[in-house]
């Protein structure tokens, strides 16, 4: 019986998937724009809240201030201690989490639709939001774990590879900025009231709800979560990057493999020529197996077990980034043949047949990014908060296969430069 009614429900979601996905937007009384589907095949509402609050909007000096400050969010919140908040989520078969990344910071919700059960996980949810506690113990234990954390990864090379090719990408913008021991150790219990309160506001909110409610009980929802929050206003957004001239960094580290990264700052969200990139990419390298840099650095040479490619794209310009682990000995051939096979794809895009190959694939497994209500709220939250076309996903297979070859190269020509790849190394003879 349990295989299947697993069954049932996959074929379910795969049907809703095809069939696309009604997304309604409006704006709540309070200020927070609201995205909201319509998903009754399972008793689950999944709600999530996110505040343009991520380590972009960290103050010269205190990196890690928005990370902190979000994941001390839930760890105590009105009446509630940690202990009860966790206590009473289990009780009711609820899971709250979320993080912050560079853009944003979010809250998830995730709890059974009935009446009791729903609305008992929204009381904790509309705590958290209005009136965290941030305890003084707390946030002393978190930002000792975290300082921990930092130092512990200082010692690995994919994590010192990782923060320095960031920097070096974007060197005078805060994408750049890195949380460090120092900065985190700066931190006070009075820097995170204030983050909060400058950045956790109605105006600078996006929900997202997907589950069994209808649109009075998500519009009634929605603004209970927020109407206890300042109105404010949107976060400020600094000046867009510059992309930097290309170069080479090299830290020396005692790993017998080394790290390799090469990119750039490329593309920010919504950008026109997002689906030809994506699609070229494909070939590049984000095709596993079939793409150019799998077949001709792991598959011919054997210089390394993976090599893979892609776009990020951010509120501000994203990266295009290029990764493979290598043998120390074997790094300056891996990183020649690399940048051989970008500049033939920057000269030539991909062939007929990989063109083809590539819009088959994206689009065919495209349902498959929509075939749960987690995946869907995961969609829908990007597009809410990044202010996408609300019929985003039912046009992205379409978008997919009309792309051409001529606009393939035309978009790599704007936006990726040979001349200004930077590659960091770490480990590398």
């Amino acid at each position: 019986m349990h295989k299947l009614l697993v069954a049932v429900f996959a074929f379910l979601a795969s049907q809703w998937a095809v069939a696309g996905v009604a997304i309604e937007h409006w704006v709540s009384p309070s200020g927070a724009r609201v995205y909201y589907v319509a998903s009754p095949t399972l008793p689950i509402l999944d709600v999530q809240v996110d505040f343009a609050a991520g380590s972009m909007f960290d103050p010269p000096g205190k990196s890690g201030l928005a990370a902190l400050t979000r994941s001390t969010l839930d760890l105590g919140a009105g009446a509630r201690d940690e202990t009860a908040i966790a206590e009473q989520l289990a009780d009711i078969g609820a899971t709250l989490g979320g993080g912050a990344d560079t853009d944003r910071a979010s809250i998830v919700l995730r709890t059974l639709s009935s009446a009791a059960q729903r609305q008992a996980a929204l009381d904790i949810l509309q705590a958290v939001l209005q009136k965290p506690r941030f305890e003084e113990s707390i946030f002393q234990r978190e930002k000792s774990r975290t300082i921990a954390g930092l130092k512990e990864a200082l010692t690995r090379p994919d994590s010192i590879a990782g923060k320095a090719f960031w920097a070096a990408m974007y060197p005078h913008h805060p994408y750049g900025r890195q949380a460090s021991p120092e900065s985190v150790g700066t931190l006070s219990r009075e820097d995170l009231s204030a983050f909060y309160r400058r950045y956790y506001n109605a105006a600078n909110a996006s929900i997202t709800l997907v589950g069994n409610i209808s649109r009075q009980e998500a519009e009634a929802i929605a603004e209970t979560l927020v109407q206890g929050l300042p109105q404010g206003e949107p976060a400020k957004l600094p000046p867009p990057p510059v992309a930097p001239r290309g170069g080479v960094t090299k830290i020396a580290h005692p790993a017998s493999q080394a790290h390799i990264y090469i990119g750039m700052p490329a593309i920010e969200r919504g950008n026109p020529d997002f689906f030809p990139l994506l699609v070229g990419n494909y070939t590049l390298g984000g095709g596993g197996f079939v793409s150019r840099l799998m077949q001709e650095v792991r598959d011919k040479r054997g210089y390394a077990y993976s090599v893979y490619s892609y776009f990020s794209p951010l509120r501000q310009s994203g990266p295009f980034q290029i990764g493979l682990q290598t043998k120390r000995s074997q790094a300056k051939e891996a990183i020649r043949l690399t940048r051989d096979i970008v500049d033939n794809f920057l000269r030539n895009g991909p062939s007929e047949e990989e063109l083809a190959a590539a819009k088959d694939n994206l689009a065919g497994s495209f349902p498959l990014r929509l075939d749960s209500n987690q995946k869907l709220l995961d969609n829908v939250a990007v597009i809410g908060f990044y202010g996408l076309p609300l019929d985003y996903l039912d046009q992205y297979q379409a978008r997919v296969r009309a792309v051409t070859l001529d606009e393939i190269r035309k978009a790599y020509f704007r936006h990726i430069h040979a001349a200004n790849l930077l590659t960091v190394t770490v480990a590398a003879e």
